[in-house]
């Protein structure tokens, strides 16, 4: 088993440091902790069989893989994220999922991310490619983002199972039974799943190819002419097989896009570095071309104005 920590990192650029770590062993994204000097990090790495199983335990921070981070020449890696520890709220594939300590989340490696914890925090992290995944759980996307909570169905006792095979890795387990344990833990994630959502009747090939259509708004997200129409044309689909893909999830395009917008801005407007720039320019910035239009959009999700929300987060008033 591998272990690395921020004991012995430089105060000054430990941040730099950190993110170059995780490049070279995990992936490609980038660490905001809160406290940029004095925060403190570690990270084990071991593999079982197949399966790569990664422990990070972390003071507050918040990570992000965006659109830049993601490298074709590397492998897409699907992590299912358990919160051993502490709490956190994710963004990915369109959803916000708010995660306690035994909660799962799936996530897509091959699309941008968000993670954002509220105290120190601990995460256990599997690590499988999407061929051998698919064995026991045919679609994957269709569950990328969602929280799977730890009182539902088989979760619970797929969090002990998890937690413990993170501590037992490279001690306990002779090679020549980590891939049956690999299996099963597989199977157990599969089980997991199957019994904590419905999913009766969902198109394996629509939920891929939502994915699709999901990863290219997420990439023209603050083009302002993004629309239904535009997004057809652009991946040479007709308006009506666009509908179909996207029904699946029960979110109308338009719906989905000005929801993901409100939530961008929403993000930025909580980070101080922003505190330079305007409610408009943030909202422009993110396909908005109308303020009043982005106020009113924004009071109706969020229950305050924009101006309110920032305030009572950062105390900026712009």
């Amino acid at each position: 088993m591998e272990k690395f920590s921020t004991i012995g990192l430089p105060t000054n650029g430990r941040t730099a440091a950190w993110n170059a770590l995780y490049a070279t062993r995990m992936s490609q994204v980038e660490f905001t902790p809160a406290d940029k000097q004095g925060f403190g990090a570690e990270l084990s790495i071991g593999t079982l069989g197949p399966v790569k199983l990664a422990k990070l335990t972390m003071d507050r921070y918040c990570v992000e893989r965006s659109k830049d981070h993601i490298n074709d020449n590397r492998p897409r890696i699907y992590s299912l994220l358990l919160q051993a520890k502490g709490s956190s709220t994710i963004h990915h594939c369109g959803h916000e999922s708010n995660l306690d300590a035994g909660d799962f989340v799936l996530v897509d490696t091959g699309l941008p991310h968000f993670f954002d914890t509220k105290d120190f925090s601990v995460t256990i992290m599997v690590r499988v490619l999407p061929s051998l995944l698919r064995e026991y759980l045919p679609t994957p996307e269709q569950f990328s983002g969602l929280r799977l909570g730890h009182a539902v169905g088989l979760a619970g006792t797929l969090g002990a199972m998890v937690a413990s095979l993170s501590e037992g890795v490279g001690r306990g387990i002779s090679r020549d039974h980590e891939e049956r344990v690999a299996r099963h833990l597989l199977e157990m994630i599969s089980m997991s799943y199957t019994a904590g959502f419905d999913i009766s009747g969902e198109s394996a090939i629509l939920w891929r190819r939502r994915n699709d259509v999901i990863s290219f708004i997420e990439d023209n997200l603050r083009d302002p002419e993004l629309s239904s129409a535009s997004i057809a044309q652009s991946l040479n689909l007709s308006p009506r097989y666009l509908r179909a893909v996207f029904s699946v999830s029960g979110e109308k395009i338009s719906a989905f896009i000005l929801r993901r917008r409100l939530e961008e801005c929403a993000r930025q407007m909580k980070n101080p570095a922003w505190n330079g720039h305007t409610l408009t320019e943030i909202a422009f910035s993110w396909g908005f071309n109308s303020a009043a239009h982005f106020t009113r959009c924004f009071r109706d999700k969020f229950g305050m104005a924009p101006r309110e929300y920032r305030s009572a987060f950062t105390g900026a008033h712009n």
